[in-house]
């Protein structure tokens, strides 16, 4: 495990369109397909990164919380499962059915996604308003695995209220921290 951190693309920054599989409906699906109406939050994870797996019940709460307010979530996995086996697409769906993730868990197997979007980490969290310019990147909050730190989920949802507020996100916005994506 490296402690990377995200790599903080300019914000303004327009979403990089992609179309994807989903691991768990076995459907591809393009950006616009899957955009909130008023906010999506894009998220690069993975199923063995102990980062990731210390925020799974944030992402999935942070889903529920947000989706009758018009913002959804999509996850990108775009570690290399050749090298890196349990983040193949089928654990993925795996892992995506035991955290009960209500939204897309997609697989980018060029990594070409990864690379439009600058990501560095997992995880790595941007959030876009209805427009789908950058508003957000970085960390979920300041917990980290054995921190003690409260896993709240607190920077992403307070960049989202801003965006439903439609308010300027003044608060520092921090890097995530967490394992590198594993290049091919």
């Amino acid at each position: 495990m490296s402690l990377t951190p995200s790599n903080m693309l300019p914000l303004g920054t327009q979403a990089p369109n992609f179309n994807l599989p989903d691991t768990v409906s076995g459907e591809n699906y393009s950006l616009n397909e899957l955009k909130g109406l008023n906010a999506t939050v894009i998220l690069f994870i993975c199923n063995h990164c102990p980062f990731v797996k210390h925020v799974n019940s944030e992402i999935a709460q942070l889903s529920m919380d947000y989706k009758s307010k018009g913002v959804n979530l999509i996850a990108i996995s775009s570690n290399d499962a050749e090298n890196y086996p349990e983040d193949a697409p089928d654990l993925m769906k795996q892992n995506a059915i035991e955290n009960n993730f209500k939204f897309p868990y997609l697989y980018d197997q060029t990594q070409e996604v990864a690379k439009a979007y600058d990501a560095a980490c997992t995880p790595d969290t941007y959030v876009f308003d209805s427009q789908l310019k950058l508003v957000y990147r970085g960390q979920l909050d300041d917990s980290r695995p054995g921190n003690n730190i409260p896993l709240t989920g607190e920077d992403v949802r307070h960049a989202l209220d801003c965006v439903l507020e439609q308010k300027e996100n003044t608060k520092p916005q921090k890097p995530s921290i967490g394992c590198n994506i594993k290049w091919k």
